[in-house]
C-alpha cells in the first residue's frame, strides 16, 4: 500500500485533538487590531471545533493526524 500525502496547507491550519476532533483557529487576529475591543481579541485567540461534513473532509486531508 503506498503512503498517503498530507495536505500541507491543511496541516498548517488544523490540528486534531486526542479524541480525533478537528480544531481550528479563528480568523481576524493578525492585523487591524486597534479598532477591535480587548474582549473581541481575547475571544479570537481561542480555538474552535469543527464538526459535520467539514471535519470529515479535513480528516481525509490529514491521513496521519
Amino acid at each position: 500500500m503506498p503512503k498517503l500525502k498530507t495536505s500541507k496547507g491543511t496541516a498548517k491550519r488544523f490540528k486534531l485533538s486526542k479524541k480525533g476532533k478537528v480544531k481550528r483557529a479563528m480568523a481576524g487576529k493578525s492585523h487591524i487590531l486597534t479598532k477591535k475591543s480587548r474582549k473581541r481579541k481575547r475571544y479570537l485567540g481561542k480555538t474552535k471545533g469543527l464538526d459535520g461534513s467539514g471535519a470529515k473532509l479535513i480528516k481525509r486531508l490529514l491521513p496521519y493526524g
